[in-house]
């Protein structure tokens, strides 16, 4: 193997070789081609983008100003109806999450297939959103909040489960040898070593599930889930802009206000 003396190297950074001042432009011009050809594929022109702000224009000066077209009593029981649903999804799939991770951990469970067949089962799952859980089980269920809620609760299941299973597997082990050396059986080494270190990370994970639900519950609705996603639809399609203004703010207030007490409740438990 031939070494490179210093002077060499020296001498290739001051004065180097043309293949290296022409590599980075190469590298350049290739991306940029590969963005523009995604660009065009995808209908990303000039002509599409102005075509569609002028009629996006048009939309936001029938936003203002925003009314509830005599409906807010209705709208307010959608919006409750809607965070029923994300608490109900994220409280189901924190329940399930919680063995499933104990499962999932190597820990916990020593059994090297059990944890290879569980860890491939988190990543098959993980892979498919809410909404494809929300359109399959809308045409078995029908509509109403409940498929959005069992939508919510089996993508989250994985998700929470393996956040869940990479927790324990970063505990103190000292503890749980501690709670062994003691007498204690691995029911005890759980109780009283694992779940104690656990349980404000796992807290904090469904905290912050329950925020991006409560988002995520407003797209269920518009494909028939339920909540104030079925009445922004409901008003989309009658071009009732004033409404779909009005139901937008108060969306973002509710989740500015679930945010900001989410966020302090995380603060406390960290």
């Amino acid at each position: 193997m031939r070494t490179v003396a210093p002077t060499d190297q020296f001498a290739e950074i001051l004065s180097p070789s043309l293949w290296r001042r022409v590599k980075p432009w190469l590298f350049a011009i290739t991306a940029l081609i590969l963005f523009l050809w995604m660009c065009t594929n995808v209908g990303l022109v000039p002509e599409t983008f102005l075509a569609g702000m002028g009629r996006l224009g048009g939309f936001f000066s029938n936003m203002f100003p925003p009314s509830t077209g005599g409906n807010l009593e209705r709208v307010l029981v959608s919006m409750a109806q809607t965070f029923a649903m994300a608490f109900a999804g994220t409280f189901i799939a924190a329940l399930v999450a919680l063995p499933l991770g104990m499962l999932g951990a190597k820990n916990i469970v020593s059994f090297p297939p059990l944890h290879f067949l569980i860890r491939r089962v988190f990543d098959m799952f993980r892979g498919i959103p809410a909404l494809i859980w929300a359109l399959i089980l809308v045409s078995a269920f029908g509509l109403g909040p409940f498929a959005g809620v069992v939508a919510l609760a089996v993508a989250d299941t994985p998700v929470l489960a393996k956040l869940n299973a990479e927790a324990m597997e970063n505990i103190n082990e000292k503890t749980r040898q501690g709670v062994r050396a003691a007498g204690g059986s691995s029911t005890h080494s759980l109780r009283f070593a694992v779940i104690p270190q656990v349980a404000p990370i796992i807290a904090s994970h469904s905290l912050y599930y329950l925020e991006s639900n409560f988002r995520n519950a407003a797209v269920l609705g518009i494909v028939g889930a339920g909540g104030i996603g079925f009445e922004l639809e409901e008003r989309i399609r009658i071009f009732a802009f004033d409404e779909v203004a009005f139901i937008i703010l108060l969306y973002m207030m509710c989740v500015a206000i679930l945010d900001s007490i989410s966020a302090r409740i995380r603060a406390r438990l960290a």
